[in-house]
């Protein structure tokens, strides 16, 4: 649009100008001119709508008349019509006012064209990624981000910050993102694609809806969190209407891939066609399946449509009421060899519930169907009503051929279950004690148990039952009564059986037999048709129980017998004295005579207690052969098992000790002390290291010896061998020494403490011979040396360095320890100590003696000279 300009000249003063009627005349017409032309462009670019229901058509229309208008608005502001305006306004003009009205109305629609071309551009990026996106995830990825935007939008837009301007577009936004899932989602070959990238498109469709009304709500909530910002209320049904019901439409279409993908076509894999018999019949049910997507593929309407919407739900109907059917049906085929069975359920009854339930669930939804107009009578519906036909015919045959089954077999084998004995045993011969425990079990077949929860099931669903099977189910509480009355029973017994050991299986042998007497019975004679199976269960618990009181004796006197030999077993025969304090212990006599006579003590106690064991024993036979001779028969492998007890016991107690004695002569504890002396000319042990050794070997042999106390029961009973005399003057006992003290462990054992013991000793004594380097002190005869050494007439420097030697030797030997502890065994040096010091100070003594001699020939000998010199003075 341009905008007229007049042809007076319009040179010259603008006063002058505007006194002059003729150019105020021209300058009027052409205020005129303008004022109807930017009325008339107003006008036309108010009435524009947007070419298109897209966001982007909005920003092409304000692109548009904000050209537009600019282009007016910078012809407004030419120098020439600037001219003509001021020369009308000075002229006093009446068309100036008409003028600026117009020109104000332009000014103010431009400044809102141009603030709304602004928000729109800067929104202009994410609508071109809603409309042009290569994919749905494009999409969703700019719908937060276009939310927030319009947020800012309308924060700061002056005229985007109301409804009549916000709603408009959001709803354009709206109808963006639902054509964009229309055009994606084509249900004329949405069915033909792959099926899992068919599901996965349906659902980025039915994310990408759900997205715009999720984020429009989270942007609300920060609105109204800010308390700062004026609230989104707009209309919710132009906003989400369309969206939510295109959302539902997604899910059908999401749901139909699913269950034919999932449910239906994983049905027909490789292995359903090996294991069923007919696989025709698989190739029937794969094409009923495609075909339950052609209705979806041939429709003429628009799915997407609301005013769609009651088609769109019959669609759904029909298919939901086939997938029904084919369903069941694939399920019937699929587990007709193996139908799973609800919990407690029977085989046979379970298999016909199962067969029933699936008819019920198709019959059920057929019947619902057939309440719809019209549903059930196009051609799609008959093929659906024949296809349940068939199935039901085939479910009907399944139940009576099940059915004939379970009554022919269940006459027959009933009359055989009920002759079985009450009990069976885990061995087919006739039970005899043997080391392996025999278990008796409750014969009550689970077939007849089944056969009984079966008949109560086919009742329930009204089948006529034989009468046999009926007579057994109403006997079912007394057959509980008296399986679970044989149970207890029964586990009493193997219970109580398995407290027993071998030697006490044996012991009660013929207590066993009279037990198993009286369980042969039910063994043998009784069965499940007999009148005394109560009676029976209750002479057999009477008789467990009589048992049972003589096995708690038994174990009482083999628990008193334990004790007495772990009493044995656990005696210390190495007990050792105090220490008087720190530096003295006991010595070697005295430690060795120590460990013996607590060892006596120790041992009277121990065979007071074996003494014990013998009138314990006497007490079973009582219980057991009602006897108490200590001889009896029936006892014997029972006294031979606790005399092998006995001897396992009395070789622990050795071993134990040797071991725990071994022990301490390994550690670092001193348990007694010896001396260390100078016999001239050498350095021993007092008591010598054979001594030692030999005492320590004698403590080792009395410890073994400890056994011979315990005397030998004659063979057969527990009575103890009385003394033997073998020659006149020999008497001989038998014990337990000769075994134990022939066991390799005794003896590997005392040979160990004896290598140890003569290995240390070896170690002292080789710790000794560092003394030895003050052997000359007293292997010199001090005599001769002293001889040999006046003989040389010493000087006194010579003395002087004898005295040292002999002096430093005295304080060397003071400077030694004189305690050492090597293992088991302190060694006592003061002794030796003092006798080398005594040995110096010998020879300190002889030096000063000699020199004492020396000086006194020499003084004398001095004094003699003397006087011959005075005599000789005085004669002259």
């Amino acid at each position: 649009i341009n905008l007229k300009m007049p042809t007076i000249n319009l040179d010259g003063e603008m006063t002058v100008l505007a006194a002059d009627p003729e150019v105020v005349k021209a300058l009027e017409s052409s205020a005129m001119t303008w004022q109807k032309s930017i009325s008339t462009a107003l006008e036309e670019q108010l009435k524009k709508v947007p070419q298109g229901n897209g966001p982007l058509a909005e920003v092409d229309l304000w692109c548009e008349i904000n050209d537009t208008l600019s282009a007016l608005t910078e012809q407004i502001k030419l120098p020439e019509v600037q001219k003509v305006l001021e020369i009308l306004q000075q002229a006093e003009s009446q068309r100036i006012g008409d003028l600026q009205i117009v020109l104000s109305d332009l000014r103010r629609h431009h400044v809102e064209a141009l603030d709304n071309v602004k928000c729109l551009l800067a929104l202009e990026r994410h609508f071109k990624n809603l409309t042009y996106g290569a994919d749905f995830n494009v999409v969703l990825n700019t719908i937060p981000s276009l939310m927030n935007a319009l947020r800012m939008i309308w924060i700061i837009s002056r005229h985007y910050n109301k409804d009549e301007r916000m709603l408009p577009l959001m709803e354009r936004i709206a109808w963006e993102i639902s054509a964009r899932v229309c055009k994606v989602v084509n249900l004329h070959v949405l069915f033909k694609e792959d099926r899992a990238a068919a599901k996965k498109k349906v659902a980025e469709a039915k994310s990408t809806l759900e997205q715009w009304k999720n984020c429009y709500f989270d942007v609300r909530a920060q609105i109204e969190a800010s308390g700062r910002e004026q609230h989104w209320e707009f209309d919710r049904k132009r906003l989400f209407e369309k969206t939510d019901y295109m959302a539902s439409v997604c899910q059908d279409l999401y749901d139909i891939l699913q269950v034919i993908t999932e449910e239906l076509y994983n049905v027909f894999n490789p292995e359903l066609t090996t294991v069923t018999m007919n696989p025709k019949c698989i190739d029937e049910l794969v094409r009923g399946v495609n075909g339950l997507t052609c209705p979806m593929e041939e429709i003429t309407f628009d799915p997407f449509s609301i005013r769609s919407a009651c088609d769109w739900k019959l669609i759904m109907e029909e298919f939901k009421e086939q997938v029904s059917v084919e369903n069941v049906k694939q399920i019937f085929v699929q587990n007709l060899k193996d139908p799973p069975l609800c919990k407690n359920h029977p085989p046979v009854a379970g298999a016909i519930y199962w067969s029933r339930s699936l008819f019920y669930r198709i019959k059920h939804t057929i019947i619902r169907f057939q309440e719809v107009e019209d549903l059930l009578t196009s051609e799609r519906g008959k093929e659906v009503k024949q296809i349940y036909l068939e199935v039901a015919k085939r479910m009907k045959e399944y139940e009576d051929e099940k059915y004939s089954q379970w009554r022919d077999r269940t006459e027959e084998i009933i009359p055989m279950l009920l002759k079985n004995t009450l009990l069976t045993s885990s061995v087919t011969e006739e039970p005899v004690t043997t080391k392996e425990n025999v278990r008796f079990i409750v014969n009550f077949s689970p077939v007849l148990q089944e056969i009984i929860i079966e008949t109560k099931y086919m009742e329930q669903l009204g089948f006529p039952v034989p009468e046999i099977a009926r007579y057994v189910a109403l006997q079912e509480d007394k057959y509980l009564r008296y399986t679970n009355g044989l149970k207890n029973m029964l586990d009493h017994y193997h219970k109580l059986m398995g407290t027993l050991n071998e030697a006490e299986t044996k012991l009660l042998d013929d207590h066993i037999q009279e037990l198993w007497g009286i369980l042969k019975s039910g063994h043998r004679r009784l069965n499940w048709s007999s009148l005394g199976v109560g009676d029976f269960i209750v002479r057999c618990t009477r008789a467990i129980r009589k048992f049972e009181s003589l096995v708690h004796q038994i174990h009482n006197n083999s628990e008193d017998i334990s004790n007495k030999l772990l009493f044995i077993e656990s005696t210390n025969l190495f007990k050792f004295p105090p220490s008087k304090n720190d530096d003295e212990l006991p010595k070697v006599k005295e430690f060795f005579e120590y460990v013996k006579c607590e060892r006596a003590k120790d041992v009277a106690q121990m065979v007071r207690k074996y003494a014990v064991i013998q009138q314990l024993l006497i007490k079973v036979e009582g219980r057991v052969a009602n006897t108490n001779s200590g001889k009896s028969p029936k006892l014997t492998s029972y006294y031979a098992y606790w005399e092998n007890r006995i001897y396992d016991v009395l070789t622990q107690l050795i071993v134990k000790n040797l071991q725990a004695f071994n022990a301490a002569t390994l550690g670092n504890v001193p348990l007694f002390q010896t001396e260390a002396i100078l016999s001239v000319p050498e350095i021993i042990l007092h008591p010598s290291a054979s001594e030692i050794e030999k005492m320590t070997v004698q403590c080792v042999q009395d410890c073994v010896e400890v056994t011979k106390h315990f005397v030998r029961w004659m063979h057969g009973t527990c009575i103890a061998c009385p003394p033997q005399h073998v020659k006149e003057d020999e008497v001989v006992t038998f014990s337990f020494y000769s075994d134990v003290s022939q066991s390799p462990v005794v003896i590997e054992q005392a040979v160990l403490i004896t290598q140890n013991v003569h290995k240390l000793l070896a170690s002292l004594s080789k710790y000794l011979n560092q003394w030895k380097r003050y052997q000359p002190l007293w292997k010199l005869d001090k005599g001769m040396v002293m001889e040999r050494l006046a003989a040389e007439k010493p000087t006194c420097v010579t003395f002087d360095e004898e005295l040292q030697f002999y002096m430093k030797v005295a304080q060397e030997v003071t400077q030694q320890p004189l305690i050492k502890d090597e293992q088991f065994i302190r060694l006592q040096l003061a002794p030796l100590a003092y006798t080398v010091q005594e040995h110096a100070r010998g020879w300190v003594f002889s030096l000063g003696k000699l020199l004492n001699e020396s000086a006194r020939e020499e003084l004398f000998s001095l004094q003699e000279e003397m006087q011959v010199g005075l005599f000789s003075y005085s004669c002259m």
